[in-house]
């Protein structure tokens, strides 16, 4: 089968010809029909976040069509339409039987660790699949399952409660998802925090309050906005130090704010003013939680989570036009949500 491969960090990906999997007892084969490109790929293959062993098939954002099942899968039958929960997981360590299973001390990362979906098929265990349901085509899921589900998980480590409020800071994938979801979860206002226009009007056909940062600081006007108050969670999705403070800095008493967009840089805070003189929160959110899944595509299924404007490029299975999206999301050129379709 064809594969695009990363072959070493820091060059580009290269179009293998590698053979399909093999399918252990309680395994699935999955004819890839979606595989995302997310920023995250740009980090792996820049070497900024290790992927090993290599050479490795990228893509942690996948859905498809299941081809071939192990002798021991009973939930699953070839042809299920399905998206894959990329954390593979033992099942059977303390974070795992806790439910917080992003934490094993076993887990492998689908496009990370074990091959994943810039190929033509990808293997993974039965319980790392869920139907997709018809209503929702194969690159919507595939996308949910990083982006959306990335921004719910978010939102409940935000603890969000109805009748708050929430601030957005960068309204791609994450964000668009997140204001949403925000929404839906019982917010009365969403706040969305960009530079670029076309991002903000976007957020705001979905009910979000555009706050342009190209203009006006972001946290005085969310403060003006709010009689000064802030807002009860801020969900920081850039990962950029300025981005973070702003996040901090626009909070209420009381309030939350989670930090999601991957940065190396450190986030220096006024201790007393920001944090302890409002008992303000700082979260860290780190991927998301199998248990989550089944909520956030029944969401997208009732169209109370519209998929319809998430993916605005379809690239072909070619190493070209991949590693020239990846180039576009290194250098920040294009905020374009590109899916593969093979």
């Amino acid at each position: 089968m064809k594969a695009v491969r990363m072959m070493k960090a820091g060059r580009p990906l290269e179009m293998q010809e590698i053979p399909i999997p093999g399918v252990g007892e309680k395994d699935i084969l999955v004819r890839v029909h979606a595989a995302g490109i997310c920023h995250s790929d740009a980090h792996y293959r820049a070497g900024r976040s290790r992927v090993e062993p290599l050479p490795l098939t990228l893509g942690h954002e996948v859905a498809g069509i299941v081809e071939k099942i192990g002798a021991g899968v009973r939930e699953l039958n070839p042809g299920d339409r399905v998206c894959l929960h990329y954390n593979i997981t033992c099942g059977d360590c303390y974070y795992c039987a806790s439910g917080n299973e992003q934490f094993c001390v076993a887990v492998r990362m689908l496009g990370h660790h074990v091959d994943g979906g810039y190929a033509e098929y990808v293997a993974v265990p039965a319980r790392n699949a869920l139907l997709l349901p018809a209503e929702i085509p194969f690159e919507a899921g595939a996308t949910l399952m990083c982006a959306s589900a990335t921004a719910l998980h978010a939102l409940r480590k935000a603890r969000l409660r109805g009748g708050e409020t929430v601030a957005v800071f960068g309204v791609g994938g994450l964000g668009l998802s997140a204001v949403q979801l925000a929404r839906a979860l019982g917010a009365v206002d969403v706040f969305a925090v960009d530079i670029k226009p076309e991002k903000l009007d976007l957020a705001a056909l979905y009910g979000a309050i555009p706050i342009s940062a190209a203009g006006l600081g972001p946290v005085e006007e969310i403060r003006r906005q709010t009689n000064g108050r802030g807002v009860d969670v801020a969900l920081e999705l850039v990962g950029l130090p300025t981005t973070m403070s702003q996040a901090v800095g626009c909070l209420a008493p009381l309030g939350r704010a989670v930090l999601v967009g991957l940065s190396d840089r450190p986030l220096e805070l006024d201790t007393y003013s920001q944090l302890l003189g409002r008992e303000a929160e700082v979260i860290g959110s780190n991927d998301h939680l199998m248990q989550e899944l089944p909520l956030l595509l029944d969401m997208a299924r009732r169209g109370v989570l519209d998929t319809s404007q998430v993916v605005s490029q379809i690239v072909r299975l070619d190493a070209g036009q991949i590693n020239d999206r990846l180039d576009q999301l290194d250098l920040f050129t294009s905020d374009v949500r590109a899916v593969i379709v093979p």
